[in-house]
């Protein structure tokens, strides 16, 4: 066959990129052929993304490729994080600048406000999602709140990638894995819990019909076409939530497989063909969110990287530029297991002096107040390890199975002290790769698309075959025991 050329547009929470995949039948690659900043601005004390930079930074992606041996590119798809949405009015102008989800305003009170209108048990049973303050439910109860203007001038609702792909082809969609992470679906009829919106007087209107991924979105508009360079691929719903476009990227052949999508988020979980909303997924608050071929994404949301890469921002603000090689090495040459923390406590949520945070977290605690570069990161690392176990054994609680093994994917992959240290906390060996997994996602699901590759079994086997996976095997289990003892203590307190 002729090499099969598609564009995915990468989209995370600290940067974007634009990476052309290439299918020659039996094995992936990938290049990138564009990569700009992305993050929230805080504007009057609010957070918000620059939605219109970003959409300038996907044209130039584009226009790379008009300009460049990928001119031929037949598809593209863009995946983003999850929650954060725009508003459109009645002529389909965007009304604001859409917030982030780091943004203050769900920080205090509004869920406490919202399960006083529907129980929090009732909630869960009905949608199977985390708790999580920045879920586009309790955002939108928000301007319910204080804000019913803003929702009175809307007539659509569209989730970011869902917004990015308006833009480029004038064609308003919801695809299923983004919008599986609002908590506003119903988890069984993977639909749009119309009851609970009505109750919570969000208007229904908003929200569009959902399509699944693999869907066909639409043609490029002729103004964009011609401003990029002529070119116009057919762009492609992928699994448009980077989460679960990372988890189509997964490269077992089994079932029983618990993955790690490990970046500035950390989303560990299984697959499963039907949600679980039981007494022990409440119970571990565990959530059930949309995947490729409408699976489930059975997973906990744990803060991840964020707290390393927020506090080397600190230092770099502070005049000390440190790369992650050297945290990660001094981080190794720090004592084990000398403090921890407990990497989803909100204070560790929101921009800011994270090393400072995590000392008064330490000190609170009764432990041993971390000093260096290296104790704080080794704090960061022994405690996400530690989360790690936690999670994996309560994923194995709920369905009654050990799942024999861990698979990590993504940018964290290429933190290997983390990955050896998972492999020992969790006393189970860890295959860590590939490092793009978000992207191999995206660009999977087009092939899949395409009719070029049959499904997402077929698709986890040629990533598989195209790119290195790496192995740790668990040792020192013992240390890390009398580690996990200490942490689950600290939980309590």
């Amino acid at each position: 066959m002729a090499t099969l050329k598609m564009l995915a547009i990468d989209l995370g929470a600290s940067s974007g990129r634009g990476m052309v995949g290439k299918f020659d039948g039996k094995k992936i690659s990938l290049e990138e052929i564009h990569r700009f900043p992305n993050g929230p601005v805080n504007l009057n004390g609010s957070l918000y993304w620059d939605i219109l930079r970003t959409f300038g930074e996907i044209k130039s992606a584009i226009h790379n490729c008009a300009m460049s041996d990928n001119k031929d590119i037949k598809s593209m798809a863009i995946d983003t994080w999850g929650v954060d949405y725009g508003l459109l009015d009645k002529d389909g102008k965007l009304l604001e600048n859409p917030y982030c989800y780091r943004d203050s305003r769900t920080a205090d009170g509004i869920m406490e406000e919202l399960f006083k209108i529907i129980p929090k048990k009732d909630l869960y049973k009905i949608t199977g999602t985390q708790f999580l303050n920045f879920n586009t439910i309790y955002q939108l109860y928000s301007l319910v709140k204080y804000r019913p203007g803003a929702l009175s001038e809307a007539k659509d609702m569209l989730f970011i990638p869902d917004l990015l792909k308006y833009f480029l082809t004038g064609v308003k969609q919801t695809e299923y894995t983004v919008a599986s992470t609002s908590q506003m679906l119903d988890a069984e009829k993977r639909d749009w819990a119309y009851d609970i919106i009505e109750k919570l007087g969000i208007p229904k209107h908003i929200l569009g019909k959902i399509v699944e991924p693999g869907t066909v979105c639409g043609e490029l508009l002729p103004q964009i076409s011609e401003e990029i360079g002529g070119i116009s691929p057919k762009v492609i719903n992928t699994a448009s939530h980077d989460t679960a476009a990372a988890v189509v990227a997964v490269p077992s052949q089994k079932e029983d497989f618990v993955y790690i999508s490990s970046g500035t988020w950390s989303l560990m979980g299984r697959e499963l063909s039907e949600p679980s909303t039981g007494e022990l997924s409440y119970k571990y608050d565990i959530t059930n969110e949309g995947g490729a071929e409408r699976k489930i994404r059975f997973l906990k949301n744990i803060m991840g990287l964020w707290i390393e890469q927020e506090s080397r921002r600190q230092w770099q603000r502070q005049g000390e530029d440190v790369s992650f090689n050297d945290l990660s090495d001094a981080a190794v040459a720090a004592e084990p297991l000398k403090c921890l923390i407990n990497p989803d406590d909100i204070m560790f949520q929101a921009p800011g002096n994270m090393p400072r945070r995590i000392q008064e977290y330490c000190e609170r605690t009764g432990q041993y107040v971390p000093q260096t570069k290296g104790e704080i990161v080794r704090c960061i690392f022994d405690s996400l390890a530690l989360c790690y176990r936690r999670t994996v054994e309560s994923l194995d609680d709920i369905t009654g199975k050990k799942a024999p093994y861990i698979n990590i994917v993504g940018g964290g992959t290429k933190e290997e002290p983390l990955c050896r240290f998972t492999a020992d906390a969790c006393g189970r060996p860890v295959y860590t790769g590939p490092v793009e997994a978000t992207a191999l996602g995206n660009i999977a699901v087009q092939a899949i698309a395409s009719g070029e590759i049959a499904n997402v079994r077929e698709a986890r086997e040629v990533i598989a075959n195209s790119f290195e996976i790496k192995y740790f095997e668990p040792r020192n289990t013992a240390m890390w025991d009398e580690g996990y003892a200490k942490f689950l203590k600290l939980l309590e307190k």
